[in-house]
């Protein structure tokens, strides 16, 4: 449909008892794919607005906080991945920051939906900032969990960038899933997903921790607090077999120097910071 402007609010009902409204000040984009409903509106604080089915996937006003955390800490923490898989991501926000890493030698994106992928060029492409230009990004369009069971490449980092345990999303939260993107990690490999704000989506991630803590022997979360995702801070899991978290903070001062990188929210000191869990999180553990 055309562009419009409306005086619209924009209602995100993820829970029963908690929702959470955004002015639709113009909207640009309103499509139904084979896979979910695309919007994307206009708001005067937080800028271009994306929705899959009515849930808020990303804003241009808050998307670097969460695209920083997901990709900076394993790739700052490992040290030396050369290769990085995105699982989801069809915004290409993940994509950017990993391939600000001029160590990173191949980005596999793997993106259930197409239709994703080519209104973010469109509409968004704040978002992708020329990543799908990019010759070190191999884009494959399949589903995630069926590319990690049949694919036989191992990757340093993987990153689950998925929408919310619901949808075409639900199977990138499950054990089978976990197991095989495990099988996927090189030698000191980690991954790292997201899981939602624990204070309202508690399930999602005791599930999660419960699973990577039966496959890795470093296994937690990390979080960070990003303004669209409401209810505290989100949580980002973290599996590993290798010893990533503990780098020292000089280290990663190192490493976040010799990137080059011009970070926004990401600094060295919020990298080990995200991993001082408060109680109520802690108790999410198994």
């Amino acid at each position: 449909m055309n562009e419009t402007r409306t005086t619209e609010w924009a209602d995100e009902t993820l829970y029963p008892f908690y929702r959470q409204s955004l002015s639709v000040d113009r909207l640009l984009y309103d499509s139904k794919t084979e896979h979910q409903r695309i919007r994307v509106f206009e708001n005067a604080r937080f800028g271009r607005v994306l929705t899959l089915d009515g849930i808020v996937q990303t804003t241009e006003g808050d998307e670097f906080i969460y695209h920083e955390m997901l990709a900076h800490v394993p790739i700052l923490a490992h040290g030396s991945a050369r290769r990085v898989l995105i699982i989801g991501g069809g915004d290409g926000g993940m994509a950017r920051e990993v391939l600000r890493h001029r160590s990173v030698e191949r980005v596999t994106m793997v993106e259930i939906d197409a239709g994703v992928v080519e209104f973010a060029k469109k509409y968004l492409p704040n978002l992708s900032a020329g990543a799908f230009d990019d010759p070190r990004l191999d884009l494959v369009i399949a589903d995630g969990a069926a590319y990690v069971a049949e694919t036989d490449e191992r990757f340093d980092v993987i990153i689950v960038d998925s929408t919310d345990p619901i949808g075409p999303g639900e199977v990138l939260f499950t054990d089978t899933f976990y197991g095989r993107a495990r099988e996927r990690l090189a030698e000191g490999g980690i991954l790292v997903t997201q899981n939602g704000v624990p204070f309202l989506q508690a399930e999602e991630l005791t599930n999660t921790l419960r699973a990577l803590d039966a496959l890795f022997r470093d296994a937690t979360c990390y979080l960070a607090t990003i303004p669209t995702y409401a209810g505290g801070p989100m949580a980002f899991g973290w599996g590993t077999d290798g010893s990533a978290r503990s780098t020292d903070l000089a280290e990663l001062r190192r490493r976040a120097q010799t990137s080059g990188i011009d970070f926004r929210y990401y600094t060295p000191e919020v990298h080990q910071a995200a991993f001082a869990l408060p109680g109520y999180i802690q108790r999410l553990q198994p």
